[in-house]
């Protein structure tokens, strides 16, 4: 559209002037025609000729709506459709004004806000506005984005009346704490009235900005008590902490500094956290984060900073930047839009990575709130119209390109949005160019910039750089900004220079006041660090923790009698300044000061011409110690002062002469130091002037007061002036609490020394004491009331250390001061008498130590001993030196100055291999310069141990004799002696000699481990041995016959082992194993006599409870084990009766168990019955009860088994005649079978005709017996309940040979076989039938029972007991 369209002329500036409101409506979002007739009216703020004010007033309504209104109406419409998606800062558009009112009037204030999102409005007064609080008060409004506080009968405080009376009682003091700790705060209060609703208003204040509560800080009033805790202490927390409460009055505060001292760092040596992290300069291309610098005395200089970032509700840390920055801010770029974050900073040095930072948005800070996190805002480009003629579309070139920032790590552009900037959103393009080159490089290729600054990283030391600076829309690129003139990266101001000069000087006697010049070229300075260092340590210490922005400092937490310097350095973002010079040295105590007011002045004595008076010393002496005492005098009806003394004295005790005998007299005493005279103290009361006549005592003075501790202290005074008309004798001491008149005797009888210890006392409580002295007329008048005294012991109280001297061994004495000053003494006692000149003891200080050294101790120096400390707080102790004490004291001092080397070990000595004899002695210490005296060559020492060694390397019969030691080292001396002769000599040269046989024995084949025995688990014992340096054979012997075994000893294996089963008697032996080759021949011998008794130990241990097994001969009680042999020492009990083998009672076993068969048992065998086994130290025992139900049982068991028809024991038969062996077996079910000749099963044939008729008679026919068929024959019988068996020997004869008489040998009576397992109860369940036969046992063992074979049919141990379970009914029938 162009302007001809109208029809209507419009001259330039108002064509100008219609295109700048167009603008400004666009911007404020507001209706357009109403913004430009506004904009109209405020001609003042235009720059036209007053010629064209009409024209615009008239003309500007129709030509806006004839020229513009389509293209607004389409603009507005657009704006209408598309929403506002950026984010805007909260602004102020009208702000607070003052207002002037009349004195409960009512006020309104008004403001104006604009912001995206809508912005929240808090009224503050200083706190938060709440009108629910007072009711009525206030009132809140907003209307329209206006907001409006209204204030009813507004007062000259706007704050409720107060009318509490409040006192401070207890404050809080200078506080010290770390890191990660937890501190409070608290000052006790005393509020009139003490209301519980109504708690005094309570402000806390930090550097003077007002704190309010919040995670880091916890605020709590009550009406006796205002606390602030910090559940977790930062640096950032360090400062001076003030509370301010409200009174009736106005105000009360009080203020105390809190230090924050760095945590132990996780890496020693490492710097600490850097504090006061702060975001600032947040937009959306980078935050500019910033920190200040942490204190450094012991550590390495800082590197750089490493920060690291967080998005909020994630706990993953990321690091902002790879290598460190070197100066104390930082700018974060690579953040999301829209997204918050936390940030923390670590310090780096040449040791390790310090703790991080307390979290920016986290920490307590000087507000008192919680910073909320960061959050990445995004600023709206601007749109432009240029009039009838369209749009303009292209950005121009940004404008004034600078670097607003240059340092050694980074360079900051700035510049200015173009004008014009185009009708879509701006981006921008950085190019840099080295040098004179002309080769433009993209700076940030894959970032696009929306602010108007930037930090350009990357950039290389010592070079020169050009920059150009080019806008973007989404219609294109501008021209390139006019290029920046050559910057290279470089710290412009640096670090600041040092402070100048620092003095300091006193404050209390743990603080002192430091004050500096600050530096000529402070460059942005962001405070100071203190640093102090005790005279001679060359350690420095931190006095701070957080940069002090103020030239004097007040250093707390020193340690009064030290001296200290100090110095001072400056800090900024670059980092800590050189350290200014040192202080003059300054001694800690208090700042000097005219002494306070003396007080409790006492009339002592009169004698009618003059009076003695005597006054306690001023609560505060200055600082130092009172040199003189001024006196005055007046008389009591007159108002003149006149002085007593010009010349000052020093006690506080004082006769005034020239006084009129009966008139009233009136004094005041001025107490001075080396800071002046003090103020005089108030009046006395008046005195008669008046001789004293009476026959007691008068009061005892001068109360001093040592020792005090928490439930103790001593007390001194001195004697009476006037004594009476006798000498004073005795004493009688009384205390009181403060405020009360009840006093009450500590002594019971009276003493007669001016000194006393009063125990008993209570903690923190105040006492009072008087005296009364005796004489012997009676006991006198009491003493004016001492000075109160605090049983409370100071803080680092030591006692006095008895000991002795190491280096000179004299007996000391030696006491350590808790605190001291300047012109402190150390002043020693004995019995509470001052030792000035003695020559039993010297007198040694150094520092705050004091040593009382006995010259030559004795019974005379047994007593008291005390030491006190002058001008101070009572530092005093005292030690009773007992005759107990001189003793151990002076044996140790005569060890010391007669020394000795303590020897561990005297002189010994010990064969070695070769036959080498070694003769050593160790000393329990020392030192490398020690000497000896010793015969022989080969001779060393080894101090780390203390031992001294000779060897010999031929030990002969010339070698018989005394060996000696002797030792020096230093002034220590020891002698040792070994006495080799005799019986002695001669076992260590047999010894030796046998070493050096053994050496060579081992050159060649040899044993490395010579015979020994061990038993296995199968109870064999094993021979075993080792062997070394072998490489042929190898071969057993016993008693001198070679045993060869199956499989030869494999001797390259290192390890022979001969294994003898069933050990028995007839193993024991002498053993021996010989080793040789063509090197040499090695011989091992062991006789294995009485060894049987492990085996008895193996057996004894492994026995199984007794079970019972019924046979057809009785009853029989057997005990398994993993050996048994009858060589063992078994015992069988009966009632604990010994049972011997008979015919009733038989004993017997096989190779594991061990058995007592009671024959055709009666009622007389009921009982209980054992079996024990010994070996050579112990026995082993089990027991069985034969009695009731289980006596019946197997009984009834028994019957059922009995055999009825027997076989003899032994036949005797001619040859080529038959035998008949027959007998009737017994069982339900029928049993089974077996015949065996000599432990081989009889296999029915023609010779050998076995037959079993009607299950009872079982027979064995052999027709035409030989001479072969002679041997044992035994039958077994067995069913599911168990069985037996018969032993029967045939002998057979030839014809015409006599008849041999019958020999039965050892064979036994029917046995029954065992049971499966060994059995508790004595009726178990029955087992299963087993058909194995029962074989006769081997002829070399004596025992008749005989032993299990493979086809034995005893039963497996793990099966059960044949014996049937009482609950089972038998099956057997009953007999008819």
């Amino acid at each position: 559209m162009s302007t001809q369209d109208t029809g209507t002329a419009i001259p330039k500036c108002i064509h100008d002037f219609l295109l700048y409101n167009i603008f400004r409506c666009q911007q404020s979002h507001s209706r357009l025609i109403d913004s430009l007739i506004i904009e109209e009216r405020r001609e003042n703020h235009l720059h036209f000729s007053k010629n064209y004010t009409a024209a615009i007033q008239k003309e500007s309504r129709p030509v806006l709506a004839s020229l513009f209104g389509g293209v607004v109406e389409k603009r507005m419409s657009v704006k209408k459709q598309t929403p506002e998606m950026m984010d805007k800062a909260p602004d102020f558009l009208v702000n607070l004004r003052s207002h002037t009112i009349w004195e409960k009037s009512t006020v309104k204030l008004f403001c104006t806000v604009q912001g995206k999102p809508a912005p929240i409005v808090q009224w503050l007064e200083p706190k938060v506005v709440n009108p629910l609080d007072i009711p009525g008060k206030y009132k809140i409004e907003n209307k329209y984005g206006v907001h409006a506080l209204i204030i009813s009968r507004y007062a000259i405080y706007s704050r409720p009346l107060h009318k509490l009376d409040v006192t401070l009682l207890d404050k809080f003091g200078v506080t010290f704490g770390a890191e990660g700790e937890t501190c409070k705060l608290v000052c006790t209060l005393n509020v009139v009235p003490d209301l519980p609703n109504l708690p005094p208003e309570v402000m806390w204040f930090k550097d003077d900005t007002l704190l309010a509560p919040c995670k880091w800080l916890e605020m709590a009033v009550s009406g006796s008590a205002a606390s602030l805790t910090f559940p977790h202490l930062n640096k950032d927390d360090e400062g001076l902490y003030t509370l301010r409460i409200w009174t009736k009055d106005g105000t009360a505060e009080h203020s105390a500094y809190l230090f924050v001292r760095d945590a132990v760092p996780n890496v020693a040596g490492s710097p600490g956290a850097p504090m006061d992290v702060k975001a600032t300069d947040v937009n959306k291309d980078y935050v500019l984060v910033t920190w200040k610098p942490p204190n450094i005395t012991t550590e390495a200089a800082i590197k750089g900073y490493f920060v690291d970032r967080r998005e909020v509700g994630s706990s993953d840390w990321k690091q902002c930047n790879d290598s460190p920055v070197n100066v104390c801010k930082y700018p974060v770029h690579g953040l999301k839009v829209g997204h918050s974050y936390h940030f923390r900073v670590r310090a780096v040095n040449s040791s390790g990575i310090s703790r991080p930072s307390p979290v920016c948005g986290d920490s307590a800070l000087l507000s008192g709130t919680s910073v909320a996190p960061w959050r990445i805002g995004i600023r709206t480009g601007k749109l432009l119209i240029t009039g009838p003629l369209g749009y303009v579309t292209l950005p121009g070139p940004p404008i004034e390109l600078h670097a607003s920032e240059i340092n050694k790590s980074y360079i900051v552009l700035s510049w200015k949005p173009p004008k014009p900037c185009g009708c879509a959103p701006l981006w921008y393009l950085i190019e840099k160019v080295l040098g004179d080159s002309s080769h433009w490089e993209r700076v940030n290729p894959s970032v696009q910039l929306h602010s108007p600054r930037y930090p350009v990283f990357g950039l290389e030391d010592g070079k020169r750089y050009r920059f150009r600076v080019t806008a973007v829309n989404k219609h294109g690129s501008s021209d390139a900004s006019e290029p920046l003139d050559f910057i290279q990266k470089m710290n412009l101001h640096g670090v600041p220079s040092a402070p100048g000069r620092v003095v300091a000087s006193r404050n209390t006697k743990t603080s002192a006041f430091v004050q500096w010049d600050p530096p000529k070229h402070p460059n942005n300075l962001m405070g100071y660090y203190i640093d102090a260092s005790v005279v001679g340590s060359k350690t420095w210490t931190p006095c701070n923790h957080r940069p002090f922005k103020h030239t004097r400092f007040v250093v707390h937490g020193l340690v009064q009698g030290e001296t200290y310097v100090f110095r001072v350095q400056a800090v900024n973002t670059y980092g800590l300044s050189d350290e200014s010079q040192e202080s003059d040295p300054l001694f800690i105590d208090a700042a000097l000061s005219a002494p306070s007011v003396p007080y409790g002045i006492s009339l002592l004595n009169c004698d009618g011409s003059s009076m003695t008076i005597g006054w306690k010393q001023p609560k505060n002496t200055g600082g130092t110690k009172i040199t003189a005492y001024y006196v005055d005098k007046r008389e009591a009806e007159s108002l003149k002062w006149s002085e007593v003394n010009p010349t000052p004295t020093k006690e506080r005790i004082y006769k005034v002469e020239n006084l009129t005998t009966g008139k009233y007299y009136e004094f005041k005493v001025q107490a001075g130091n080396l800071a002046g005279v003090g103020v005089p103290s108030e009046p006395s009361r008046p005195f008669l002037c008046e001789a004293w006549m009476m026959a007691l005592p008068g009061p005892v003075y001068d109360f001093k007061f040592s020792e005090v501790r928490d439930n103790s202290l001593v007390v001194q005074w001195k004697a009476p002036l006037y004594t009476g008309q006798s000498a004073v004798t005795s004493y009688y001491l009384e205390r009181a609490k403060k405020g009360s008149s009840e006093f009450v005797a500590v002594n019971e009888e009276p003493i007669n020394h001016r000194f006393m210890k009063v125990t008993g006392l209570e903690k923190g409580e105040r006492y009072v004491f008087r005296v009364r002295a005796v004489n012997a007329e009676g006991i006198g008048m009491a003493s004016d009331i001492s000075q109160s005294v605090v049983a409370k012991a100071l803080t680092g109280m030591k006692e006095i250390e008895c000991g002795v001297d190491a280096e000179t061994g004299d007996v000391f004495l030696s006491f350590e001061a808790c605190e001291i000053s300047q012109t402190s003494k150390f002043v020693w006692s004995k019995s509470y008498k001052e030792i000035t000149q003695s020559e039993r003891v010297t007198i040694s200080t150094q520092g705050r130590q004091s040593k009382l050294t006995f010259t030559n101790p004795d019974e005379m120096d047994l007593g008291i001993y005390s030491v006190a400390v002058t001008d101070t707080d009572r530092v005093s102790s005292s030690h009773t030196l007992t005759e107990e004490d001189m003793k151990k004291m002076l044996e140790l001092s005569y060890n010391i100055k007669n020394p000795v080397v303590p020897l561990k070990t005297v002189l010994n000595y010990e064969i070695l291999e070769k036959g080498h004899v070694r003769f050593w002695l160790q000393a329990q210490k020392m030192s490398s310069a020690v000497s000896y005296r010793f015969i022989g060559t080969k001779i060393s020492h080894d101090v780390s141990t203390g031992v001294i060694q000779m060897t010999v390397d031929h030990f002969t019969k010339a070698n018989e004799g005394t060996y000696t030691v002797q030792l020096t080292d230093g002034k220590a001396k020891a002698q040792t002696s070994l006495v080799l002769v005799g019986d002695v000599f001669k076992a260590a040269l047999k010894e030796a000699e046998f070493q050096r046989k053994e050496h060579i024995r081992k050159q060649g084949p040899h044993f490395s481990e010579y015979l020994s025995f061990y038993v296995a688990d199968d109870c064999t014992v094993m021979l075993t041995c080792k062997v070394l340096n072998i490489n042929t054979a190898f071969h057993w012997y016993k008693e001198e016959e070679e045993i060869v075994l199956d499989v030869a000893p494999n001797v390259m294996s290192g390890s022979c082992t001969l294994p003898i089963p069933m050990f028995s008697r007839k193993d024991q032996g002498i053993y021996k194993a010989t080793l040789s080759d063509d090197r040499g021949k090695d011989t091992s011998v062991y006789e294995i006599f009485g060894k049987v008794m492990y085996l008895f130990a193996l057996a004894g241990s492994s026995m199984q409870d007794l079970v019972l097994q019924c046979t057809p001969e009785g009853i029989r009680l057997q005990c398994y084990m993993k050996y048994y042999t009858e060589e063992m020492k078994t015992h069988w009990f009966h009632k604990e009766s010994k049972i011997a083998s008979s015919e009733k009672m038989r004993i017997g076993g096989t190779a594991e168990m061990a058995w007592m068969q009671i024959c055709e048992p009666t009622d007389r065998e009921k009982g209980q019955y054992t079996i024990e086994i010994q070996d050579a130290t112990k026995s082993y025992s089990r027991s069985f009860d034969l009695s009731g139900q289980a006596y019946t049982d197997a009984y009834a068991e028994f019957q059922r088994l009995k055999v009825v028809g027997g076989l003899p024991d032994v036949v005797t038969i001619m040859e080529k005649k038959s035998l008949s062996l027959t007998c009737t077996v017994w069982g339900d079910p029928s049993p089974e079978v077996t015949w065996f000749k000599n432990e081989q099963e009889v296999v029915s044939d023609a010779h050998n005709k076995i037959t079993f008729e009607g299950g009872r008679f079982a027979s064995l026919t052999i027709n035409t017996v030989t001479v072969e068929d002679s041997g044992k024959y035994s039958i077994n019988v067995r069913n599911k309940y168990g069985g037996e068996f018969v032993e029967i020997t045939v002998s057979v004869y030839k014809q015409g040979e006599d008849i041999p008489e019958p020999k039965l040998g050892q064979m036994s009576k029917p046995k029954a076989t065992p049971p499966p397992a060994s059995m508790k109860s004595p009726t178990p369940t029955p087992p299963p039938s087993i058909k194995s036969p029962t074989p006769t046992p081997p002829p070399s063992v004596k025992s008749p029972t005989p032993s299990p074979a493979p086809k034995s049919p005893t039963p497996p141990r793990s099966a059960k007991s044949p014996t049937p379970p009482r609950f089972v009914k038998s099956p057997t029938p009953p007999r008819k």
